[in-house]
């Protein structure tokens, strides 16, 4: 069954994993921006990486019959230097006119701080100005709910911002229904270390009849597993999941969202 992979680090990836995802099935891959596991030291840094994930990365998923898009931001990790992340945010515009640019993100909050609130508001202040979609990171284990809450007052103070453009990622079980009610869509990572199970990710899944949820691997230079959606497709109809309700989860959702941009061809 084809399926999209919604959020997958690909320059920390090999080709190898290129080619097992593709033989599994993927047939697109949405690549945010995010830390390179480390802070860089200039704008001059993020530009290049813009340019690595906006014009190389879709070749080399090309080759194996992969559409590529992404997303542009200054990952949360490193908004404490609010200089730079300024500098960063000022470059983002003259790259948004390309074929395979969906929106913002992953923007969001790392360590709930004043600095990351700032730079995330300017972000959707960027993408309010240019009608861009969203893709929000939220904070890990203990600062999960206290950060999804304070990213959903903030919002609120963009009204050129529609919930239902905008997509909340790593949700888990006691912040997924804030942010469906409040009308946003939401996304269950399914990573090794720090977000969710295959088994969780379905639980929840069921607890909310797959309303406006997608699944992805989130694979990185991290313990991650690119074939984490698969797998847990697999695990859907051994949980008596019909086929077209893990097409839904696995391909409609994703491609129902990202194709409010035209740019979106899938």
């Amino acid at each position: 069954m084809p399926y999209i992979e919604p959020h997958g680090h690909m320059v920390s990836r090999t080709t190898d994993d290129y080619e097992r995802m593709a033989l599994a099935g993927c047939q697109v891959i949405c690549e945010p921006a995010f830390w390179a596991g480390f802070d860089r030291a200039s704008a001059q840094g993020f530009f290049d990486y813009f340019r690595q994930i906006t014009e190389y990365e879709p070749k080399r998923a090309a080759r194996f019959g992969i559409q590529h898009f992404s997303w542009l931001c200054i990952n949360p990790k490193e908004a404490e230097d609010t200089k730079l992340a300024e500098e960063v945010i000022a470059l983002i515009p003259q790259f948004l006119g390309k074929p395979n640019v969906l929106g913002i993100g992953e923007i969001g909050l790392n360590k709930n701080s004043r600095n990351e609130l700032r730079i995330f508001e300017q972000h959707v202040q960027l993408a309010q100005d240019h009608g861009q979609l969203v893709l929000i990171h939220t904070p890990h284990l203990e600062d999960k709910l206290k950060g999804t809450r304070l990213i959903v007052q903030a919002l609120k103070n963009f009204p050129g911002i529609q919930p239902e453009r905008v997509i909340i990622d790593h949700v888990e079980e006691h912040t997924i229904d804030h942010v469906l009610d409040q009308g946003f869509w939401a996304v269950i990572t399914l990573y090794p270390e720090s977000k969710c199970t295959p088994h969780r990710a379905i639980d929840m899944l069921e607890h909310r009849r797959a309303e406006r949820i997608w699944l992805n691997s989130a694979c990185d230079w991290g313990v991650s597993d690119p074939l984490a959606v698969p797998k847990t497709m697999q695990a859907m109809r051994q949980r008596g999941w019909s086929a077209e309700m893990i097409q839904r989860v696995a391909w409609d959702n994703p491609r129902r969202f990202m194709c409010q941009t035209v740019k979106f061809t899938a």
